[in-house]
């Protein structure tokens, strides 16, 4: 760690070890070769138990078979899928083509997913036909009716992972079929020269606005700060990851399928989604040394009724993150889960997403109160309202600066320079406190955001959408405390004639993700407004804290 203003809240990290300029192609050609018969990926719902080698013909495999469609460097492909081995072959294969992969919610609905493909103008889409109560299949089939004859805008290709083959559509299968052929014909078919800096991956975060804006990381971005992940848990080649958070974003995609493969350890998919009892149930059966969660993925295994029958002795290290973390939840991790070496991280996916992060031997402080120190190669400071940085143990919003910083929003630099300074700065919008041994605390968000359940929720996205409704005149939402799930959803709204809350929630099933949907709904006749007329959301908050005997948990 080297602190370079020790009175100041500016840190910065060690500059060793180097940077690589690896390709992510590059470093799975490289883990095939030094680790082709350990175990790469494990997926015991689909029966999948791949080497490195195995992994890297599959990917090699699909990578001749999308260039072979028509798609070039630079184009963009979309993946709408639930947790499967497929979905770990498409990333690493869009990567290795020179393609750049757009992650979408698998919880996203009709309206969302237009949206994610129309922003970032995809070539392809790679789907599976169904998750959960979501029928994809019928979703994708109205939004681009007669494609067999017509195609989609700017959608030149549907992959379709399974499931009876819309019209038009192109089987995952014979992508991978096609390749393999091209390549026992002709073994030295390589994909274009490629850069680490070329952008490989978009994923969509809203602002406070409700826009969607897809943040682009690189090869560079992400790939560096897979292996920081990985070192500061100390995950190597003899390790058995088991990751029950979606790869559809980072916490899973890069601090999970990228880790491991930088380190040679094996990933393993509990399932197509989160299970409290099929994550135990993994742990035993595979025995797992690591495990990554969000806080209350932890508190549900920890609570299931079954928790005491399973031998979870295997594990050692892992991650809890994506939202604050409960100090007691984390004591119990360490203790019942005997998860001794459990990290917590701090970041956003914006600098790819790792900016601090404690490590596997830090004390029990660091642990629960923290999110511990500042990644190597990665520099922080915490500023005032005038921009000036603030003394050690204040407040104000955090900065971050270096490799991991995003490329930019895609098709928006207006709104990728009100984010990220000339000097490089990228503004997270998140208060913190840098202590005197520089380690940080996140105190709060100067954002409007909540994060319910590990996911990223903005309140304007709802209350455009809400707006669209007949009877509502004006809408407020806000996050409030939830003991597990961190936080929940709740609006205030105004009618203008007489609806109930179910005729509320009924209008958004089916159209936003399902943890979008408010869980609380008061119809009221005013906001609390300031004297310029802006409505003061810390005010309603309060008032339905009070009402519903609500607290604020300590969390790290």
């Amino acid at each position: 760690m080297d602190i370079n203003q020790p009175t100041l809240s500016h840190v910065k990290g060690i500059i060793e070890p180097p940077l690589t300029d690896m390709t992510i192609g590059e470093a799975l050609s490289n883990a095939a070769i030094r680790w082709p018969d350990r175990a790469a990926l494990v997926v015991p719902h689909q029966a999948i138990r791949w080497t490195y080698n195995d992994l890297n013909l599959q990917v090699d495999a699909l990578t001749v078979g999308l260039l072979e469609l028509g798609l070039k460097r630079g184009d963009r492909v979309g993946i709408w899928s639930p947790n499967r081995a497929e979905w770990v072959v498409t990333q690493l294969a869009t990567a290795r083509a020179g393609l750049i992969l757009v992650t979408i919610n698998p919880a996203y609905h009709s309206a969302e997913v237009a949206l994610a493909l129309s922003l970032s103008t995809c070539r392809a889409l790679v789907f599976a036909s169904q998750f959960k109560r979501s029928d994809y299949l019928g979703i994708i089939d109205k939004l681009f009716p007669d494609f067999a004859r017509r195609g989609g805008k700017d959608l030149d290709f549907l992959i379709q992972l399974d499931g009876p083959t819309l019209p038009g559509a192109v089987k995952y299968q014979d992508l991978l079929d096609n390749g393999r052929a091209i390549i026992n014909k002709s073994p030295k078919y390589v994909a274009a020269e490629l850069s680490s800096s070329d952008a490989v991956n978009i994923q969509f975060t809203s602002g406070t606005t409700g826009t969607p804006k897809g943040a682009t990381l690189t090869h560079r971005n992400i790939l560096n700060n897979a292996i920081f992940v990985a070192r500061h848990i100390g995950l190597a080649e003899q390790d058995r990851l088991c990751l029950p958070v979606p790869l559809y974003h980072c916490f899973g995609m890069v601090m999970g399928t990228l880790a491991c493969l930088s380190t040679g350890a094996a990933l393993i998919l509990s399932g197509e989604s989160f299970e409290a009892q099929t994550v135990l149930k993994t742990i035993e059966n595979e025995r797992c040394t690591a495990l990554y969660g969000v806080p209350t993925m932890f508190v549900a295994v920890l609570e299931h009724p079954t928790f005491s029958i399973f031998d979870l002795t295997s594990l050692r290290t892992g991650i809890m993150a994506g939202a604050p973390c409960p100090v007691e939840v984390m004591n119990r991790v360490i203790a019942d889960m005997r998860m001794r070496e459990v990290t917590i991280c701090y970041g956003m996916t914006e600098t790819s997403p790792v900016s601090f992060q404690s490590t596997a031997d830090a004390d029990i402080e660091t642990r629960t109160s923290t999110v511990g120190f500042i990644h190597p190669h990665i520099e922080a400071k915490v500023i005032d309202q005038n921009g000036l940085t603030v003394p050690r143990g204040h407040s104000g919003e955090l900065l971050v600066r270096g490799y991991s910083v995003m490329a930019g929003y895609w098709g928006a630099s207006a709104q990728t320079a009100e984010v990220i300074d000339p000097d490089g700065w990228m503004h997270t919008g998140d208060l913190a406190i840098i202590d005197a041994k520089g380690r940080a605390r996140i105190v709060g968000r100067s954002k409007d955001m909540i994060i319910r359940g590990g996911e990223n929720i903005y309140p304007a996205e709802i209350e455009n959408y809400l707006l669209r409704h007949p009877d509502i005149s004006e809408v407020a939402v806000f996050g409030l405390p939830d003991e597990r799930l961190g936080e929940e959803v709740c609006a205030w709204i105004k009618t203008r004639s007489l609806i109930d809350e179910d005729a509320v929630r009924k209008f958004c099933d089916g159209h936003i993700a399902h943890f979008k949907i408010p869980r609380h709904i008061r119809f009221v006749d005013f906001f609390p407004m300031t004297v310029t007329g802006k409505i003061q959301k810390f005010e309603m908050r309060a008032r339905m804290r009070d009402e519903l005997g609500r607290i604020e948990q300590s969390t790290t």
